[in-house]
């Protein structure tokens, strides 16, 4: 049975450790390995999950039978809007398409809609045909393209995706 648990800075280890076997294989065919180890010490060091979590991301523990099989982190609110972020949402290959990421975005959903916020929205890559998929069989719709610079020669090439919670 699916269980979500809500985490915080003592979860950052279990965070860590499922980000380093579900990211890089996520990304494998889309990004070359350099930027995917340069994107992992950017976003999955310790310090750098105290800090999003100190900046106002929540972090949720897919569990299935007690093991770790997913995250997502969202944000509510995000820069002052009535929308709330997803910032990540992994799930273990052997686990999708199982029903754990329609429970995951329910359950932001459902925190959003507690904030009085009206969206849900998320960056995806552009090459991310699982992902993207995913995302449109539930009702995400393409809000724009957005290409950032994260540093040391890499970007990120994304389509940002938006849910409306009316």
């Amino acid at each position: 049975m699916i269980k979500l648990i809500t985490a915080n800075k003592d979860h950052v280890l279990i965070i860590k450790e499922l980000a380093e076997q579900l990211w890089p294989v996520s990304f494998a065919s889309i990004l070359p390995v350099e930027q995917i180890h340069y994107m992992m010490n950017l976003m999955y060091s310790i310090s750098s999950l105290e800090k999003q979590m100190d900046e106002g991301h929540k972090f949720v523990i897919a569990q299935n039978d007690g093991h770790n099989i997913g995250y997502v982190s969202y944000e509510t609110n995000h820069n002052a809007t009535y929308k709330t972020k997803i910032h990540k949402l992994y799930i273990s290959p052997i686990y999708q398409r199982k029903g754990v990421g329609k429970k995951m975005v329910d359950y932001v959903a459902q925190k959003a809609l507690k904030s009085n916020n009206t969206a849900l929205f998320l960056n995806v890559n552009k090459n991310n045909k699982t992902a993207i998929s995913f995302y449109n069989k539930h009702g995400f719709f393409l809000e724009k393209e957005e290409v950032i610079d994260i540093g040391d020669g890499f970007i990120m090439d994304d389509f940002v995706f938006e849910l409306s919670l009316k």
